[in-house]
């Protein structure tokens, strides 16, 4: 059974996607909780902007760099799903 600290992103979660193709890709090798943890702080200043946008309304830019946020959160989110997710880590102790 693999042991939680020992768990890293495999890197197969593409995003910002521009004509059907992906510009970007979470890195394989990340232990997963620094990624998670990168998340979080990711999620954390996208809400604070998310809220800005909704207080200023002559501009859209911090409602546009929330929303990016939000998308490389949620690439490494999907990643670390797939790390939890393997047949190889979803094996019972004997």
């Amino acid at each position: 059974m693999t042991i939680p600290q020992d768990l890293k992103t495999i890197g197969l979660t593409p995003f910002s996607y521009h004509s059907n193709e992906a510009l970007f890709r979470i890195n394989s090798g990340v232990p997963v909780i620094e990624a998670l943890s990168h998340a979080s702080n990711l999620l954390h200043v996208a809400k604070l902007l998310a809220s800005d946008a909704a207080m200023v309304r002559e501009t859209d830019r911090h409602a546009w760099a929330s929303y990016y946020l939000q998308e490389m959160s949620k690439a490494i989110i999907d990643d670390v799903a797939k790390v939890l997710d393997a047949p190889c880590n979803n094996r019972r102790p004997e």
